[in-house]
């Protein structure tokens, strides 16, 4: 495989040749190249093909289902188109507001900035409707005033730049690790020992792309310090635990990847769960009405990048992880 901008058809278009052997021949046209190319997904390589930018020995290919031929295909990556998000009226949990930055309580289910599959209903959205032109520029057209993010289905409490200065502090203060980040987790079962940090380099999983995991070798350092609150079930043998996490890092999902190596995945976490829970546990989810990953991001700490002063805002778990929590205590 060989990669290559394409001058002579856009500037910003990139080649990436593939050379598909006799023997390798005959199945699907986009397995074959995903296989092939794994840092694009299956969905957007049929995304490729359907909008002629596949090409085998100069003719396009139209039809991802067709059988894999052998010889040298032509793929042709577009630059992403810039979204530009419209302001929604989206109501939001404002714990804060001055002139260089917002602080809210995010809800489960909302997305932090459009993304393909979430074009708006997100936070960005809401911010702009909210702030107006009071949004610093400097995370881009996509992503105004934005510094740091938190999951679709996690809650709690986030912060955004509403000018550049602040943009800038807030970043350095990320970049240096020096914000105070306490989250709350539901776990199926309890990570031994009770009290501890875990410590591992996160990047994209080798096995399955869509996924982070710790690697031995490449991706980011990364490390949470946890502590069990509390445990629910045969003390021996916890069915479930209530976990406290403190991030000295904070790497594309973190705490989910993290607990998850220790044996105890969050509850409800359909990417990282890893098997399902003890048979009470899951009567309490369906009783809970959870339909998402219990992970809530509930301590936010730092010093304002304009005036300097210490800023440290607390939101309790929402109502599923709630009513989630007092189920599991009666098991």
């Amino acid at each position: 495989m060989s990669r290559a901008a394409v001058g002579e058809l856009d500037d910003e278009i990139e080649a990436i040749t593939v050379l598909v052997e006799a023997e390798a021949a005959g199945s699907r046209l986009d397995k074959t190249l995903a296989e092939r190319i794994p840092e694009l997904s299956r969905g957007r390589i049929q995304a490729l093909i359907a909008q002629g930018f596949v090409l085998r020995d100069g003719v396009t290919q139209d039809d991802s289902s067709a059988k894999a031929q052998p010889g040298e295909y032509l793929l042709l990556i577009p630059p992403p188109e810039p979204a530009t998000p419209r302001p929604e009226a989206i109501e939001l949990a404002v714990l804060h507001e001055d002139a260089d930055l917002i602080v809210i309580d995010k809800s489960a289910g909302m997305a932090v900035h459009p993304a393909p599959g979430t074009p708006s209903g997100t936070l960005v959205n809401a911010l702009l409707h909210h702030c107006g032109a009071g949004l610093s520029g400097i995370g881009g057209v996509a992503r105004p005033g934005i510094v740091h993010r938190l999951d679709k289905d996690t809650s709690g409490v986030m912060v955004a730049a509403k000018s550049d200065v602040a943009h800038r502090g807030l970043a350095a203060l990320f970049a240096q690790h020096d914000i105070e980040r306490v989250y709350v987790a539901l776990t199926r079962g309890a990570p031994q020992p009770a009290r501890g940090s875990i410590a591992g380099r996160i990047g994209r999983s080798t096995q399955d792309r869509k996924k982070m995991a710790v690697l031995k070798t490449g991706g980011r350092e990364a490390v949470t310090h946890y502590a069990v609150e509390q445990a629910y079930g045969p003390s021996e043998r916890p069915h479930a635990a209530r976990i406290s996490c403190r991030l000295e890092t904070g790497r594309t999902h973190q705490i989910r990847v993290h607990l998850s190596s220790k044996g105890s995945p969050i509850l409800g976490d359909p990417t990282y769960g890893s098997g399902p829970p003890a048979l009470a546990v899951r009567t309490a989810i369906a009783a809970a009405g959870l339909t998402r990953q219990a992970l809530h991001a509930a301590v936010l700490g730092f010093l304002h990048p304009v005036t300097g002063a210490m800023l440290r805002f607390e939101s309790p778990p929402p109502a599923d992880m709630t009513a989630l929590e007092a189920h599991l205590k009666r098991i």
